[in-house]
């Protein structure tokens, strides 16, 4: 459904939770979900904060709050897709919320001095870079997802997961090396499916609406 002048627009009548083929509440379980886990950050940023890098009980806390929210974009693209709740709404905020949580785990370990500034401003550029492109392109066309668009945010997912998760205090220091080429894999994968993404944007200037792969950039 769209606005009068073609834009997205955003209802709250409609379906919640029923399956069917008549329009959907932006309200709906799907988008709730999203929004939880968008309200989840700052106390993910807040326990991290208070650990202050000391290995403790808060930040093996924040990591499992951060691996159960990030595992909800999992749930609410299954019920979107699955029970037909997706909306407008829920296309601009899912990438918004999984931008937030991965953005503010990334800039939370640099300041902890647990990853470079640089591979921050890497996966951020690309993140937020083709998110606002998206939403520009929004009223005129969807351009279709990246091919490796899933890949990129399980491995963005599971290195950001690895490198919150204390392990090196059991394992030991070895499992550093480990973070550090689970985020190389991570950064090598946000560069290529961002000019994949761009590539296809150019590809398909001009020509007729396609339709994404739901939740996927």
């Amino acid at each position: 459904m769209t606005s009068r002048d073609g834009g997205p627009s955003f209802p709250l009548r409609g379906r919640v939770i029923a399956d069917g083929d008549t329009p959907a509440s932006s309200g709906n379980i799907a988008n709730i979900i999203t929004i939880v886990r968008i309200l989840l950050v700052p106390v993910f940023v807040t326990l991290l904060a208070l650990d202050g890098g000391s290995d403790g009980w808060l930040r093996l806390t924040a990591a499992v709050l951060f691996i159960l929210a990030i595992a909800t974009d999992g749930v609410d693209g299954f019920l979107a897709r699955r029970r037909n709740l997706i909306t407008d709404l829920g296309i601009l905020l899912d990438p918004i919320a999984d931008k937030l949580l991965t953005g503010a785990a990334l800039v939370m370990l640099a300041l902890l001095a647990e990853l470079p500034w640089w591979v921050v401003a890497v996966i951020l550029v690309r993140e937020w870079g083709i998110t606002l492109f998206r939403f520009a392109m929004l009223r005129n066309r969807v351009i279709p997802a990246s091919r490796g668009g899933k890949l990129k945010t399980v491995m963005q997912s599971v290195a950001i997961s690895f490198a919150l998760v204390p392990l090196w205090v059991v394992f030991g220091d070895w499992v550093h090396w480990l973070n550090t080429g689970l985020m190389s894999i991570a950064v090598v994968l946000t560069v290529v499916t961002g000019i994949d993404y761009l590539w296809k944007a150019w590809a398909s200037r001009g020509g007729d609406h396609v339709e994404p792969e739901p939740r996927s950039e």
